[in-house]
């Protein structure tokens, strides 16, 4: 078995990213193969931390056009991230993985309150450990809450998985002459406004020179391949240097 290039990872999926070909909800079967790919990187050895986010169930922007309270409207949404967060640690426990749940909000009939250095004892133990409920805070999103999180136990990177295989100049499903982006720095995303993460959460990364890589959580392997040191996706970084010790793949 190859050695992990990253020792203690943060796993960031979009509430989205678990609906998969339905428009609204959890799809089971979606739910399942994000366990089976996060299995297949916790076989190899590596820490992993989990943020979820809740679009699938609830956006707080579109209920606050709607006429709710923003405050509300994202409390609403933390909410709906727990109810995702419950649902990948269920898949996960199904294929032996042994899993925490922790909520920024206090709800102890159903996860852990956040402690962080419980949280890192969970790691320490061979634990997937979840995020839920964002930072806790309205007005912050789970981008940040990622970033947060990542800092705060001392990740290696962050990962975000999404239905595109890295960042573009634009959206590449509607503009098929969008530019793919191997590497960049967080000074690029936060220029040219490219939709990485909120910029909260760039500057956050930025300011604790935190790498973040964007890939297709839809591909299997690309998790597992990633943590090996392949290179995937595209790579954020404080600056670009000609060696970044990541393998192409092949």
């Amino acid at each position: 078995m190859n050695k992990p290039f990253y020792k203690r990872v943060l796993l960031k999926l979009s509430g989205e990213a678990l609906m998969g070909e339905k428009g609204y909800g959890i799809d089971p079967f979606t739910v399942n193969y994000m366990a089976e790919e996060i299995k297949k990187a916790y076989q190899l050895g590596v820490e992993i931390a989990v943020v979820i986010g809740g679009g699938n169930i609830w956006r707080g922007s579109e209920a606050q056009a709607q006429g709710i309270e923003r405050a509300t409207a994202d409390y609403m949404g933390m909410l709906a991230t727990v109810i995702n967060a419950l649902a990948l640690q269920n898949a996960l426990e199904k294929q032996e993985v042994d899993t925490r749940v922790q909520s920024a909000i206090e709800m102890r009939e159903l996860a852990e309150p956040y402690i962080r250095r419980k949280a890192i004892r969970h790691l320490e133990k061979g634990r997937v450990v979840i995020f839920a409920a964002g930072t806790g805070n309205p007005y912050f999103t789970t981008d940040t809450a990622a970033a947060l999180r990542a800092i705060e136990i001392g990740a290696d990177v962050i990962m975000k998985g999404t239905k595109v295989d890295g960042i573009y100049s634009s959206d590449p499903v509607k503009n098929s002459k969008a530019k793919k982006f191997d590497i960049l720095t967080y000074m690029d995303v936060i220029r040219n406004s490219l939709k990485v993460m909120d910029s909260t959460a760039i500057t956050l990364c930025m300011d604790n020179n935190l790498p973040i890589i964007v890939f297709n959580i839809r591909k299997s392997d690309n998790l597992k391949k990633i943590i090996l040191g392949q290179k995937i996706g595209s790579i954020v970084l404080k600056e670009v240097k000609n060696d970044t010790g990541i393998q192409e793949e092949s």
